[in-house]
């Protein structure tokens, strides 16, 4: 992992996809292995604001 991370945050820009939850479920599983704090952007690109 890249030194100097601690903080990553999931965002998907909105719409149903397949597979959605599983890929999410994934990146975070893999990002709390490594240490990192998750956090979890609501509402896609306006959840940025």
């Amino acid at each position: 992992m890249v030194n100097g991370i601690k903080r990553i945050g999931v965002l998907t820009s909105g719409g149903d996809a397949p597979g959605m939850n599983a890929a999410i479920r994934g990146v975070v599983r893999a990002a709390l292995s490594e240490g990192l704090e998750v956090y979890g952007i609501f509402d896609g690109y306006y959840g940025l604001i």
